[in-house]
Formats: C-alpha cells, structure tokens, sequence
C-alpha cells in the first residue's frame, strides 16, 4: 500500500517498503521554462520552499559535476542545505544530492525529470531517494509538504510572468 497526499496538482507519494519518495507536478510552461528555473540561481531564489523565507545562495553550480549551497531564514531560524549536482541534463533530466545542514547522516539523492506533455506543458516527475525508511519518514514530517506546494505556486507565478 502506498501513502499519497494531494494538493491541487501536486501528488506526494511514500512506498512503505523503500525509502523513497516520489513528487509529481505539472506546469503550464515548456519544459525548457521548467528547468531553467530549476538551474538559473536568480530564478530559483525566486520560487524553491515555503512563502516567508528569505534565500540567500553562497554557492550555485548548476553543472554536471557542480554543487549547490543555500541557506533559507524566517524570523525563527535558519535552514542550510548543500549538494552536488551529479547530472544535469537540459530540458530533461537532474540527478543531484541533497542534505539539510541540521542531518549531515541524511543524503538523499533526487532524480528530477522534465517530461514533454505538448500544448506548452510540463510534468515535472521527482524521485527522492533517502538511506533509510526513517530518513524518508523524518523529511514528511519536517513540513516539506508545506515547501513544496508553497514551492510549485510560486514557480507558477514565476513562469506565468512570461
């Protein structure tokens, strides 16, 4: 049995039996719109996590190879996170790791997939891959559920602006 929760166009998925997560989305942009908010650190600072925070990147490689550091603040804190991009395919494809500052144990590695539906549309296919079911289970109850659908408004108000 699989535990999913759905907003408005975005399905967040969790298999009981592996530490994953899978979110799906779709867009009304071109998938080369998608990516390159995904890639361009102006636009990513624009629209990644919830309303209210404030982004600052010291590092934004966006690159095979390249890495990635950010930090997000609201009036309670700060939230690092860091990774490194380990395929960037244009248009189709990142592979990269993510890691919350605060769970240095807590690699997860996400495949992002940018799929052609036609009509100027995208669906934008995520698969998070943790090191344990407990990892996977740590990070839904972090709130990201909140982040993500926060997220994939802004970008939609991002990439209705053109």
């Amino acid at each position: 049995m699989t535990s999913t929760t759905t907003h408005p166009e975005v399905t967040i998925s969790a298999d009981p039996e592996l530490p994953t997560i899978e979110i799906v989305r779709e867009f009304d942009a071109p998938p080369a719109a998608v990516f390159r908010a995904h890639v361009e650190p102006e636009l990513v600072k624009r629209w990644l996590g919830p309303r209210g925070l404030t982004m600052d990147i010291t590092r934004w490689d966006a690159q095979t190879g390249g890495g990635y550091r950010y930090v997000h603040r609201d009036d309670n804190g700060e939230y690092g996170f860091y990774g490194s991009f380990h395929e960037i395919r244009p248009d189709e494809r990142i592979v990269q790791t993510f890691t919350f500052v605060g769970i240095p144990d807590g690699v997860c590695l996400e495949t992002m997939t940018f799929e052609d539906l036609g009509g100027g549309r995208t669906r934008l296919r995520g698969l998070s891959v943790f090191e344990t079911k407990e990892g996977r289970d740590m990070a839904l109850s972090s709130g990201m559920e909140v982040g993500i659908v926060e997220g994939y408004e802004q970008l939609d108000e991002l990439l209705a602006e053109k």
